[in-house]
């Protein structure tokens, strides 16, 4: 393939405001499926996580052929805390489509990454979607679109964008809101026209950066870049290199695989420009260069922001450990956070001093909780501490992060979530009323935001919205209390009971039924006090042989509240872990029985 007849475009959005669906339609307008072919929806979300939960994690490569041209598409993550995946795919794209809702407008997740294609350079394209939205207003989003793109400091001839209007769902794209509706052949002209064709020397020394690692269950690992100089060809010598070590190790490029819809197809050669695997260097890792072995230039590695967040992951001690993971061993947990390492460029991962276990660091809660659902779901069984920010020291202050936190809620529910935002120390800067909503911002700690959102949910019935990204490293604030209520811990190891369930019940909220397995030192529910309560599940009825009419009460329970992963991390506390196994998530004390715990308070 020519050079001058490659394109290499991004596509970059906020969460839900169709981007994987896009990239669809432009699949399948260009031709790349029979017409007969069977294609499920959401090509691109090929992991269970990804299709669960309707959002993009992975970055990932595409391709389809349009006039003559090949037209590689990078699908990346919409979330802040997937912010390692979009720096380490930014250096194959040459422009990026920026999709936005024709309703919401540019969203503070979509901030994040649109700062990386302007620091680059890239020139913007603007795609208006969903605008069969009732409540569509295009005109707003576009100047919206504007003021970030200033705010971002973007030169002029990126502020100067080429806009479009789609409905994604519905296939249908034009050049002004007035004009008919047509197919996406708008959007794929305008990618011809309006992206460049990748730079570099098609006649110099072969140079290949690795943005990504790809697994074949027949070659092992393959290695996903773009060409910047020279070509490669089937059985090539090459070599891997760095430029801070030098030549690592010598081999040969045994296949090349261009991309075709999200499958691989295999070539014989690639020209400079092109997104390629290649097959071959076993030990290949993401940030260094594949180089010509005679003349080996290796390529500077795009610098990476550093973790925010971090987590102690442990082998599984509790009375429970081993009955329900395959790998429950410190060196298989070690082994597989090694492994995501490889992929995961975002990631940290460094040794525990006082037990066994790993600290593991990255973007924020959904980045972590994200990487322990893989985990469990591949049979590993294991604990994890809460999740803590990492403070800095600058000039000798104390420093924490700092995120801006956007709220949009009903009037009715703004003084309940202002109120609460203070107490986690938020401060607001910028309140706007407009048709019964209310847009708030707030400065404050991420360690006010851990496990907020599920109580943000409760004071807004669901109503709210709420959206947050890192603002700076700022002055420390002191201790800061999140969780107001203590927990009910049980008190024995054994299967709960009903009549013992119905007693606890007004005692505060539970969080598991009736006949469920328990140990001692699991936490059950949460207290409607401030303090722990000890409790035992197990109690029984006291049988006698008197029966009275009215006397034998029906026991009623309460349906009892079950808590997803991410609100199990954001409820415990720093004396609590949660257990991950590939059946259950419980939360548990660190010391189980109750006079440990009191001798651990008294120390």
């Amino acid at each position: 393939m020519a050079q001058e007849k490659i394109r290499n475009v991004a596509i970059i959005a906020h969460v839900d405001h169709g981007k994987t669906t896009l990239v669809d339609q432009l699949f399948k307008f260009s031709g790349t499926f029979r017409e007969n072919q069977d294609v499920e929806e959401r090509l691109m979300d090929s992991m269970d996580l990804e299709r669960e939960r309707g959002i993009t994690i992975m970055a990932k490569n595409g391709s389809c052929r349009y006039k003559g041209h090949l037209i590689n598409i990078i699908d990346t993550p919409g979330h802040a805390d997937f912010g390692g995946e979009v720096e380490r795919v930014m250096s194959m794209a040459d422009a990026v489509l920026f999709l936005v809702d024709a309703q919401e407008g540019p969203m503070p997740q979509s901030y994040f990454v649109l700062k990386k294609a302007v620091a680059k350079q890239l020139p913007v394209i603007v795609v208006v979607n969903k605008i069969d939205k009732p409540a569509a207003r295009c005109d707003w989003v576009i100047d919206q679109v504007f003021d970030l793109l200033c705010g971002l400091d973007a030169p002029d001839e990126i502020l100067d964008f080429p806009v479009f209007y789609a409905s994604a769902r519905d296939g249908v794209a034009k050049k002004e809101l007035s004009d008919p509706d047509s197919g996406m052949e708008i959007l794929l002209d305008a990618i011809i026209e309006k992206v460049p064709q990748p730079v570099g020397d098609a006649e110099g020394a072969f140079q290949f950066l690795i943005s990504s690692i790809s697994y074949s269950s027949f070659l092992g690992r393959l290695a996903v870049g773009k060409i910047t100089s020279g070509s490669a060809k089937t059985n090539q010598a090459a070599v891997l290199a760095t430029q801070e070590e030098g030549v690592l190790e010598s081999g040969r490029m045994t296949k090349l695989y261009r991309f075709k819809a999200n499958q691989h197809e295999e070539i014989n050669e690639a020209e400079c420009g092109e997104i390629v695997a290649i097959a071959g260097f076993e030990n290949a890792m993401v940030g260094q260069t594949i180089t010509d072995p005679n003349n080996p230039i290796p390529l500077e590695t795009m610098p990476v922001d550093p973790p925010t967040i971090s987590m102690n992951f442990l082998p599984n001690d509790s009375p429970f450990a081993g009955k329900e993971g395959e790998f429950v061993t410190s060196r298989q947990l070690g082994d597989r956070l090694q492994r995501e390492l490889l992929t995961d460029v975002a990631l940290q991962v460094s040794d525990l001093e006082e037990r066994p276990g790993f600290k593991v660091s990255g973007r924020g809660e959904l980045h972590l909780s994200i990487l322990i659902e893989k985990m469990r779901r591949e049979g590993y069984e294991f604990q994890v501490s809460r999740p803590t920010v990492i403070v800095k020291e600058i000039e000798g202050v104390k420093k924490e992060p700092y995120e801006s936190l956007f709220v949009e809620v009903p009037e009715e529910h703004m003084g309940a979530v202002i109120e609460s935002l203070g107490i986690r120390k938020g401060l607001m800067v910028h309140m706007e009323q407009d048709r019964g909503v209310a847009k708030l911002e707030f400065k404050i700690p991420t360690r006010g935001l851990l496990g907020y959102i599920s109580d943000f949910m409760t004071q807004t019935k669901g109503l709210g919205v709420m959206n947050s990204r890192f603002l700076e490293y700022g002055d420390y604030v002191g201790v800061l209390r999140t969780r107001q209520n203590g927990v009910l811990v049980s008190k024995e190891t054994g299967q709960t009971i009903a009549f013992a369930l119905f007693n606890l019940q007004e005692r505060g909220r539970l969080f598991l039924g009736q006949g469920v397995h328990v140990y001692e030192g699991q936490i059950i529910g949460e207290n409607a006090r401030d303090d722990d309560m000890v409790v035992n599940p197990m109690k029984g009825k006291k049988l006698t042989n008197m029966r009275a009419s009215g006397s034998d009460e029906s026991v009623i329970l309460t349906p009892p509240v079950e808590l997803s992963l991410e609100q199990c991390l954001s409820f415990i506390t720093d004396e609590e872990w949660v257990e991950c196994t590939p059946k259950e998530i419980r939360m548990r004390k660190i010391f189980l029985t109750e006079s440990e715990r009191k001798r651990e308070k008294q120390r």
